[in-house]
């Protein structure tokens, strides 16, 4: 297994703030306000998925229709403000299901934050009740199935496990203005590139990409650092894309 100083080293040198510019996390960046952060954050992590060009240039573009003013755009949200936006799988209507959720969400449901939190609070699995919420208000189309995975078939979830990392730990990088959980609790944002260093740094001995591997290379982590082990997800995801 890596030692400890090799995984520190590595983690110090990517969680840096020229991290930012070529991560979808430099959507939510672009604001200060709370609510506008969060909301930035979860779009941006609904599409960060495929070409990494690809999808920043979408995001983009989608940004502009919200006129930059995420919380807004939710709290205003109409489906015709759309038009024909689309990105691989996900479809005008798929995004539309979404964002006319989350607008429910923030008018009478306190956000996403009260959401994660009270995943957190009442479930095994943070991320179920999350998933129940959305699914719940529509019959989700497979784009929408896609955008917000369903936990309780067992994948990675990687993208609210990013997601969630963003909005919880505190660094150069991530916000921090979620505290109703410890950074310890955060899980592995787990693809590919950090599948396969994971397995060759001794991390991870299973062979499917799926939540349990998530958990296992999260725990094996936390030898490393209790308090914030997912620190070391810029170990882990900026050495295997450099390499």
């Amino acid at each position: 297994m890596i030692t400890q100083s090799e995984i520190d080293k590595l983690a110090e040198k990517y969680e840096t703030v020229d991290f930012i510019k070529d991560d979808p996390i430099q959507f939510p960046h672009r604001f200060t306000k709370k609510e506008d952060i969060e909301i930035a954050g979860f779009i941006a992590s609904l599409v960060a998925y495929g070409q990494r060009k690809v999808f920043i240039k979408k995001l983009d573009t989608l940004f502009e229709i919200a006129q930059n003013e995420p919380h807004n755009f939710i709290l205003n949200f109409e489906p015709k403000i759309l038009g024909d936006f689309n990105y691989r799988f996900g479809k005008p209507e798929d995004f539309a299901q979404i964002f006319s959720i989350m607008r429910r969400l923030y008018e009478k449901d306190g956000g996403l934050e009260e959401l994660f939190k009270y995943g957190y609070k009442n479930s095994d699995n943070m991320f179920i009740p999350v998933c129940d919420y959305f699914y719940s208000r529509f019959e989700p189309t497979q784009g929408v199935k896609f955008m917000v995975p369903d936990p309780k078939k067992g994948g990675a979830m990687k993208r609210m496990c990013m997601f969630l990392r963003w909005m919880v730990r505190k660094g150069h990088v991530d916000f921090g203005i979620w505290d109703f959980m410890p950074a310890s609790d955060l899980f592995i944002p787990l693809d590919t590139h950090v599948a396969r260093l994971s397995r060759e740094m001794g991390l991870l001995t299973r062979n499917a990409n799926d939540f349990k591997s998530v958990l296992e290379i999260t725990e094996n982590l936390r030898r490393f650092d209790p308090v914030d082990p997912i620190k070391y997800d810029f170990a882990l995801f900026g050495y295997g894309i450099n390499n």
